[in-house]
């Protein structure tokens, strides 16, 4: 498949990944709990650097919570503390945990597993609009759950249409097969996202460079999430902000 490119999206956000594991930050290799790849220290810090740098929003991954259910509801206060918008995901399953994220400081709620659910989805999609976004993990085509260990039947494309019938007013996608991986985004997905649901998507998963950035964004890409390729220098967030304007 040929991604077709759209028209750029005004207001591009370039969202720098701040992935918690144990109260660390760290980068996972395509989500896998036992593959660390970058050590990235106390995760106020890295929020803090980031918003000096220029960041619009932060990126919060709860891998704790995603991986127990649970989310951590005290880091989560102490990243939004900070002073930028907190996009958080990692274990938000349920009304009432989206709620408490919001009351805590969230200006975002991440839900992956629980979008399954078609009576949850337009519950929470007409509870919350645009302070919900549907995260669309992928691996191989389906959509991956229960923090990227276990594999659907469902393509991508079903559930982004499904979220656009129910409400929903962003996707954040993801290829697992590329995260924490530099090898770039996969075009061909976030293609068909974008066409199955008409929705604003920001791209994760594999950006390696600022020219991957570019791509998404002429894709017609809302955002960009940025780990790996910022934690190992190939730029650096304020290198990727001058690409917003």
């Amino acid at each position: 498949m040929v991604a077709r490119q759209h028209e750029p999206k005004p207001g591009f956000t370039v969202y720098p990944a701040i992935d918690v594991l144990d109260g660390r930050v760290v980068r996972l290799e395509q989500g896998e709990r036992g593959r660390v790849t970058i050590e990235g220290g106390d995760p106020v810090e890295a929020a803090t650097a980031f918003r000096d740098e220029g960041a619009a929003w932060l990126h919060l991954v709860d891998l704790d919570g995603a991986f127990s259910s649970t989310p951590s509801l005290e880091l989560l206060a102490d990243i939004a503390a900070i002073g930028v918008p907190v996009q958080v995901g990692g274990g938000y399953r349920g009304l009432e945990s989206i709620q408490a994220a919001l009351d805590t400081g969230a200006a975002r709620v991440l839900v992956g597993t629980a979008a399954l659910d078609s009576t949850f989805l337009r519950s929470a999609a007409d509870q919350f609009g645009p302070r919900l976004a549907v995260a669309v993990d992928v691996r191989d085509g389906l959509v991956a759950v229960e923090g990227w260990t276990r594999a659907t039947r469902v393509p991508a494309a079903e559930l982004a249409a499904a979220c656009r019938d129910a409400g929903v007013q962003r996707l954040l996608v993801t290829s697992t097969r590329r995260d924490g991986t530099l090898t770039g985004p996969d075009l061909a997905l976030l293609e068909a996202v974008l066409e199955a649901s008409s929705l604003p998507v920001i791209a994760a998963g594999g950006i390696s460079s600022l020219d991957d950035v570019r791509a998404v964004r002429e894709l017609g890409c809302e955002g960009a999430v940025s780990g790996s390729a910022l934690w190992s220098g190939r730029f650096t967030l304020a290198e990727a902000v001058s690409l917003e304007r």
